[in-house]
């Protein structure tokens, strides 16, 4: 392989694992460690050519999402996750949010009302509509998603407030993430994306970092996707 080759499928892998929700400096970090076989954070900072002071950080998300894999010794030392691992990973992740979406499209099309979900785009308006169904739930309020940190972080009062009104709050989130105190959790490998029902009435699916969804206050939709949550927590 020339050089020509070797930036090409450079650039191949960098568009894929970027849509796998990776930052550039997180591609440039996890094909170093590919590389390299094991690293501290300098010498990933120096091999992929991004910032030693946001080496750490960038490292610090990788293993969060499952990339690589951290030493408990000083100086901590990384590495990537086992490559057949990380793949099956993916791919029961992506099987999980193509039978998510084929499942809502097979429900809109069987009824005949394609008009059922509300597309809202930008993060702060997809914050905007969570807070909202928290805020409105009454009975209870099942949150299925990777980004509890994130939630957590921006709507902890909203979800404080509902669970004093003694509505019951269901969290489905990945081993890692801590959760509010008063809910309700399941610890669940492999999530993707975002899913919230609001009292069996309203529902949204968001997209993994929280940028768009779809947003339906049928009942019927909110209640299948409640049911294939379900589903979802029984293959465990």
């Amino acid at each position: 392989m020339n050089f020509d080759d070797a930036m090409e499928e450079y650039k191949n892998l960098s568009q894929t694992l970027q849509k796998l929700g990776l930052s550039t400096y997180e591609i440039r970090a996890f094909l170093a460690l590919i590389l390299l076989g094991v690293g501290s954070a300098e010498v990933v900072a120096e091999t992929a050519k991004i910032p030693r002071t946001s080496a750490y950080k960038v490292l610090e998300n990788l293993e969060k999402k499952g990339f690589v894999i951290s030493s408990s010794g000083r100086p901590k030392m990384y590495k990537p996750e086992d490559l057949k691992i990380l793949r099956k990973r993916i791919v029961d992740e992506i099987n999980e949010l193509f039978d998510k979406l084929e499942f809502i499209g097979e429900f809109l099309m069987e009824r005949g009302e394609p008009q059922l979900v509300f597309t809202i785009y930008g993060k702060e308006r997809v914050m905007k509509k969570i807070a909202e169904m928290i805020d409105f739930a009454e009975n209870e309020l099942i949150i299925s998603t990777p980004k509890m940190a994130e939630i957590r972080k921006n709507l902890s009062k909203n979800i404080e407030r509902a669970l004093k009104r003694g509505v019951r709050i269901i969290v489905v989130t990945l081993p890692n993430q801590r959760v509010p105190d008063g809910v309700e959790v399941h610890r669940k490998r492999g999530l993707i994306a975002t899913d919230i029902v609001c009292d069996n009435k309203k529902a949204l699916l968001a997209a993994p970092e929280l940028n768009a969804c779809g947003y339906t206050d049928n009942p019927a939709l909110a209640q299948h996707l409640t049911h294939f949550i379900n589903i979802l927590l029984e293959r465990d």
